[in-house]
This record gives C-alpha cells, structure tokens and sequence, in this order.
C-alpha cells in the first residue's frame, strides 16, 4: 500500500501547492481579515478538495468528459463565480481596516462560516479539477486497488489540501505581511481582483476552446 500511496501523495501535495484562485483567496482572506478566517478558509479547500477527489474515485468524473455540455455549463458557471468574486475584491479595495485585527471600520468581525464557504465555492469553482485527480488516480492507483485504499484517500485528500492551505494562511497572517497590506490595501485588493478576474476569464475561455475542439 505504501509504495502506491507515496507517489499519489507527491502528486496530490504539488497540486495542491500549484497556484491558482485557491492561494490568491486563502492569501488575502489570512491578510486582509484573520488568522482564524484564513484557517476557516485552508478547511474549506480542504473539503472542496475531498469532494472532487471522491467524485474521481466513485468514476462520476467520467460524465464530464462524456457529457460535453454539462462540463462546459459547470466550468462557465465557475468562470462567472471568480468574475463575481473579482467584483466584490475591486469594489472593497476602499474600504479602510483596523490595524490590529482586520476589522472593517464599522466594527463587524469577518464571519469564520463566510470565510469557510467563499473558499468551499472557489475550490469547487473549476470542475476541471476533479478530472485531474480523476487523471492522477488512474495514473498511479492499482489496477484494482484495495478497499481500504480507497477508503484511505479521501481524508488524506482533505490533510493535504487543508494543510498546505494553513501553511499559507499562517504564513500570510503574521504581522509584517499584514502591516505591508494594510499600508497599500486599495492596490493589492485591486490587483487581486485583477488577478481573479482574469482567472475566471481563463477558466471560461479554456472551457469554450475545449467543447469546440471536441465538436
């Protein structure tokens, strides 16, 4: 077992570590608003993560790449969310914070439940990602692979992804990287929607560009 697992895990770890709208959400939820926010928000890639990893090990990643329309309808309706996202980073680059905590001038603490849902949303965002760890299962699991491995691979899928995203929510939510953010908020949140944005345009062109080829 621990000779299939070892090459799953690495390949499932530089997924995750692989930059993208996760890291910018996690990133800027850990140094815009708390520590606690950002963790909430690591847990909540997690669990996006653990449900497209088991939809790859139940085959139901098989009717995206049989059922054309569908995967393009779920791919521009997470291009649209990450747009909508965008949005929101570029009409809030104004709003001015407190020092200590990150808390907005009218004094309301970011929601924890918010912050875990927003970043559930941008994992499942792009359904693209469960046909790669469709990709990655049937690259290195067994040819049968045991029950108990399949079993195993879901909360391993939900330690790595959480577990690098609170690598970079506590990384992020220290007080230097805060103080620089806080100093120049307007044009990070700024070039943070930019960058969401453009991921989301991303997403809705390689979703477009691939329905046409399979036509």
């Amino acid at each position: 077992m621990l000779a299939s697992l070892i090459p799953i895990l690495v390949a499932l770890l530089l997924g995750a570590m692989s930059p993208g709208p996760s890291f910018v959400l996690v990133t800027r939820t850990a140094v815009a608003q708390s520590r606690r926010n950002g963790l909430a928000a690591a847990a909540g890639m997690g669990v996006g993560g653990t449900l497209f990893g088991t939809l790859a090990l139940l085959g139901l990643t098989a009717l995206l790449t049989q059922v054309a329309w569908l995967n393009l309808a779920l791919r521009l309706a997470g291009g649209v969310y990450l747009l909508y996202l965008a949005v929101r980073m570029w009409r809030g680059a104004g709003t001015p914070l407190a020092m200590t905590a990150a808390v907005p001038v009218d004094g309301r603490a970011p929601s924890l439940v918010r912050a875990f849902g927003v970043a559930l949303a941008t994992q499942l965002s792009n359904p693209k990602t469960a046909i790669a760890y469709a990709s990655i299962f049937a690259a290195l699991l067994p040819p049968v692979p045991p029950p108990h491995l399949l079993l195993f691979l879901p909360p391993v899928i939900f330690v790595i992804e959480a577990g690098w995203y609170t690598v970079v929510a506590l990384a992020f939510s220290l007080d230097t990287p805060r103080r620089a953010y806080l100093k120049a908020k307007a044009g990070i949140d700024r070039t943070t929607g930019a960058v969401m944005g453009a991921l989301g345009l991303r997403l809705m062109a390689d979703a477009v560009r691939d329905a046409t080829l399979v036509r």
